[in-house]
């Protein structure tokens, strides 16, 4: 093994997204030498797709929103949340020149509209701080010695992107691990994080992917690829009974269906699958009406009609990809005169209109997913510093924790928060063991 002085420092960051350019951008501003390894040629590079290139930074909701968001990780992100939330990220990036906007529902964008800019203002900032960056390096184990961790074995990437035999050890007093999760893995979150934490003796809850697109029964969504539903109420059902809830968009896809609200609720629907259960999406079209509303409008619309046939009505209340499958579903003839539509079938009609239902048969894998569900056990890490309670001088920031949240900016504030905490805890750890006279 390689051991250069290039690799000393006090704390090694692994990672260079936002959890991990953030941690070591605090270290470093704390006076610590800091060393942040990306195993990709550039850091951030996950950060510059989000939210398809725009970059959700974060979301204006309060501390209790965001608990909320992340549901059983909540109250473990609460001290993180406390110590540098949404108005501190956008103070943060505004200082750095990088205007803020916020849009429809609360989420909180740059200005410029270019998640590339937030990668150039986090990294030049990282660097201005004294932060090094070592990229092209993929962190092989944590280098441990006793109950502590003295650093990080590093293998080298050659430039077309293979790993090379070769080792290096970056010595350290503290590290940050905060290598992502195995979404997106050609961006490198390929779950390095994951193995290093578990060969360290950590409890990895098992990963899968989040916020996902789902796939569907064929035959339910003939017809409907490319049609986006906008306000629309979606229901989870799992074995038939109602388990969550959303209401936004949905698109259909050439597989099932994407978009806002199949995203945020594909976390439930993934574990029911992993579970066996039967899974089904009630689509409720008509979510501002309840039924007898609803059968009110169906009848204005009827006594309208006249002559117009049902398939053209229909038009009106639906769009147009839909109107076969309604057809199909309700057993009302195409041809059929608008004011001679019985009772029972305008019954049938009301009902559909609430309740469309999809067969949902599985979900995208992790190259579509945009998060990782499952990651390091929240029961094995410190919420007040998120150090380690089974090594010392380990840190864990990012995605790699087990906590998902859905859409909206929740995640990359969670990223964001947890990154500034562990930074900054490593630097005092790290002081503290050297002072201790553990060597780095």
């Amino acid at each position: 093994m390689v051991r250069s002085e290039e690799h000393e420092a006090d704390v090694v960051v692994v990672g260079g997204g936002a959890s991990g350019l953030m941690a070591g951008g605090q270290a470093a501003a704390r006076g610590a030498r800091t060393l942040v390894v990306e195993k990709m040629a550039r850091p951030g590079r996950k950060l510059g797709i989000a939210g398809k290139g725009r970059c959700n930074l974060t979301n204006r909701s309060d501390v209790a929103e965001f608990v909320e968001a992340f549901g059983e990780a909540g109250p473990f992100l609460r001290q993180a949340f406390h110590r540098f939330f949404v108005q501190d990220l956008v103070s943060f990036f505004e200082d750095l020149g990088l205007a803020t906007v916020t849009e429809r529902g609360r989420r909180v964008f740059p200005a410029s509209a270019r998640a590339l800019d937030v990668v150039d203002a986090l990294r030049g900032w990282a660097l201005g701080q004294g932060a090094r960056v070592l990229t092209g390096r993929t962190a092989r184990r944590l280098v441990l010695e006793g109950s502590g961790v003295i650093g990080v074995e590093l293998l080298r990437r050659s430039p077309a992107g293979g790993v090379e035999t070769e080792s290096e050890r970056a010595s350290a007093s503290a590290v940050v691990l905060a290598a992502g999760g195995a979404s997106y893995p050609a961006t490198g979150s390929t779950g390095d994080g994951y193995r290093m934490a578990e060969a360290a003796g950590h409890r990895i809850v098992p990963v899968r992917p989040a916020l996902v697109p789902l796939e569907a029964n064929g035959a339910s969504i003939t017809g409907l690829p490319g049609l986006t539903l906008r306000n629309v109420g979606v229901r989870v059902l799992e074995d038939g009974a109602r388990t969550l809830e959303g209401f936004g968009e949905l698109s259909f896809t050439r597989f099932g269906v994407s978009g806002p609200v199949p995203l945020s609720l594909s976390r439930a629907v993934v574990d029911a699958l992993r579970e066996n259960r039967r899974v089904t999406l009630s689509i409720d079209l008509k979510p501002a009406l309840d039924p007898a509303k609803l059968d009110a409008r169906i009848l204005r619309d009827l006594a309208a009609a006249g002559k117009k046939q049902m398939r053209n009505l229909l038009r009106g209340l639906i769009p147009k990809p839909l109107v076969a499958p309604c057809l199909a579903a309700t057993g009302i003839p195409g041809d059929r005169v608008a004011h001679q539509l019985t009772s029972e079938e305008r019954r049938r009609l009301g009902a559909w209109l609430k309740d469309v239902r999809l067969e949902i048969t599985g979900h995208r894998s992790f190259e579509e997913a945009i998060v990782t569900a499952g990651g390091v056990d929240r029961s094995e890490i410190d919420p007040r510093t998120l150090a380690s309670r089974l090594v010392e001088g380990l840190y864990f920031a990012g995605e790699v924790i087990d906590m998902d949240a859905g859409t909206g900016g929740f995640n990359l504030q969670a990223a964001f928060s947890t990154g500034w905490l562990a930074g900054r805890s490593a630097a005092g750890s790290a002081m503290n063991r050297k002072r201790e006279g553990v060597q780095s």
